[in-house]
Formats: C-alpha cells, structure tokens, sequence
C-alpha cells in the first residue's frame, strides 16, 4: 500500500529517471533480449549503468533520435527488446514520424523510455521543456502511455512495459520528488490506484502531480473539512475507465492534475471518458496553452501554480462553490 501520511516532512525523495536506470540493470539480469539505445545522454537518463555492465547490448546514436528509433524498430524485427532513450522532446517530439511509422503503425515492441519531462527539467526553458509529449504520444493507435509518479512506480513501469508485448511510451522526470509508493506496489498498464475515497470530488492526477493532489487533498480537507476521493492515473493510454467511471459516478466536481498542457493529455483524455459514459464538470489543473520558461524546478511548480499550496486557493474556491 502507499504511504499513510502525505503531509509527512521527511518522505524520501528520488527522481523517477533513477528509478528508471536502477530497474534498467535488474531487467538486463533477468531478461537476454532487452537492449538499449541511447543518444548520447546515459549520464542523464540514468541508462549508463546498463551500459557498463552490458556493454554488448547498449548502442550510442549520438544526437539523432530519428535513427534512435529507427533502429529500436530493427531490432524488435529482429525478436528484440529494445528501450530507446532521450530526453522527451526529442524522443517524442523530433522522433515523432518515425514513432509513427516505424513503431506505431507496424505495432512493434518498443520501449521508448524517455526522461527530463515536463517543466520540471528547470533551467534548460521551454526549448526542452516539452508540455506536448502525452497528446502526441497517446494519439498513436495502438501505443500504451505510461507515467509514474514516484521512483519506485519508475522501477515497476520499465519492468511492466518490459514484459509487454506491444509499443510503449514511458514518461520520466528529471527532478527528484517524493516516494509515496511501496516497491511491493502492484503497476499495470491500463490500472490506476486509488488513494483515498472521498466525498463529491475527484481528483484524478499523473506523474509529479500525484503527489502534488494528494498533498493539496489533505490540506482541503484540513481547511474546509473537504475529503475529496484521490486517483492515480499512471496509464494515461489505456486509461483505467472502469475505475474512474465507478469513483466518479456519483461526484458533483472531477479536478485532473498534469505536468503537461491541460489540452489533448490526462484532463483530455478524461474529459473524453466522462463525456461519453457519464458527463460531469470538469476542472483541469495543468499549464493553460503556454510554454514553459527557464528557472528552478521549485520556481517553474510554484510560477504555474502547479504545488499543493498554490493551487489550494483555487481547489478552495470549487469546493465551497458546489
């Protein structure tokens, strides 16, 4: 089970890329046929573990992505596991043709596992900031979307995805945030978890944002004596319908919670869900059709109004409006 206390101070903190890179080494243990791709970034995408202890099985591309995934597809012709990695705007976003054509369209087994996400890449701006990676990627027919929220639902995903037969896009982040998961934690593609059941609101949240919800979850009901119901959407494609139809049922308010443009990526996809099963209002937290801009991690989530305190004014203003 997940943690108890979400206002704990002292909750471990790791990034989801480490645990990306540590299950990575675990994966080449059990599994002869997983190899990696990198660009020329496995210091940072923490792949570069694997590559010291499998050498033989660890390919460089330098900075060409398209090639990257070019060749992830040959070698899954080939009856191999390939995990293709780079930061995500360019794993999504330069190589997105060749995700398409060359993965998508023929349904090969890929693992495009890709890392500094979202506007917690800090410094490096708007340029590699990419806000658009869950709607490019969820539109592809047939591609499994997954986001983890903390480093040990990192380690389950990679070896999820690994197992599985079929595309897959795993979104990483670079900064370290804090572990609320168990590694004894289940993880499948198309589940969720349920946080904690509340009463007339729902907030559905992915990636970083989980905790963030969670969190702002906790000091709602603190302040206005609101418990709302908390859900972690990890697999934004095939989304868990059956859980969010059966916890939303009887909500007078859903709230989705995403690093990402709240256009085409969670807020979407349950907008979609809700719209043609079980219509409800719908209040999606997220950045508003803007870019990114360089600064700290800490500065970016409290500029766009992405943590638990800066969005409880709003989460308040819903709440006592219903």
């Amino acid at each position: 089970m997940p943690i108890q206390d979400i206002l704990a101070t002292n909750l471990e903190k790791k990034a989801t890329r480490d645990g990306y890179g540590a299950a990575l080494v675990e994966i080449g243990d059990a599994n002869d046929k997983v190899v990696v791709l990198e660009a020329d970034l496995s210091g940072s995408t923490k792949t570069k573990a694997f590559g010291k202890k499998y050498p033989h099985r660890f390919f460089n591309y330098g900075v060409a992505e398209q090639n990257l995934i070019g060749q992830a597809a040959g070698f899954a012709l080939s009856g191999l596991i390939p995990v293709a990695s780079s930061f995500a705007m360019f794993a999504a976003g330069r190589a997105w043709e060749i995700f398409r054509n060359s993965v998508g369209y023929p349904h090969l087994n890929v693992k495009v596992a890709a890392t500094h996400a979202g506007i917690t890449l800090g410094e490096d701006g708007a340029s590699h900031q990419i806000i658009e990676d869950l709607a490019l990627t969820r539109v592809i027919p047939g591609v499994s979307v997954l986001v983890p929220a903390d480093y040990h639902q990192a380690m389950a995903s990679i070896k999820t995805a690994v197992e599985f037969n079929g595309p897959v896009y795993l979104r990483y982040g670079r900064p370290n945030v804090p572990s609320i998961y168990l590694a004894t934690d289940t993880f499948r593609i198309g589940g969720s978890h349920l946080l904690q059941r509340g009463k007339n609101i729902v907030f559905i949240a992915t990636g970083v944002m989980v905790y963030e919800a969670w969190k702002a979850a906790a000091l709602l009901e603190k302040e206005i004596g609101v418990k709302p119901t908390v859900i972690d959407a990890y697999s934004i494609k095939p989304l868990d319908a059956e859980a969010i139809l059966t916890e939303t049922k009887d909500a007078k308010l859903v709230v989705t919670f995403e690093e990402h443009n709240t256009l085409a990526g969670l807020g979407g996809a349950v907008c979609e869900l809700l719209s043609e099963n079980n219509p409800k209002r719908v209040h999606r937290i997220g950045l508003k059709d803007e870019f990114g801009q360089s600064g700290t991690t800490e500065a970016l989530m409290q500029h766009y109004k992405l943590t638990a305190e800066t969005m409880l004014p709003v989460l308040v203003a819903l709440a006592r409006a219903l």
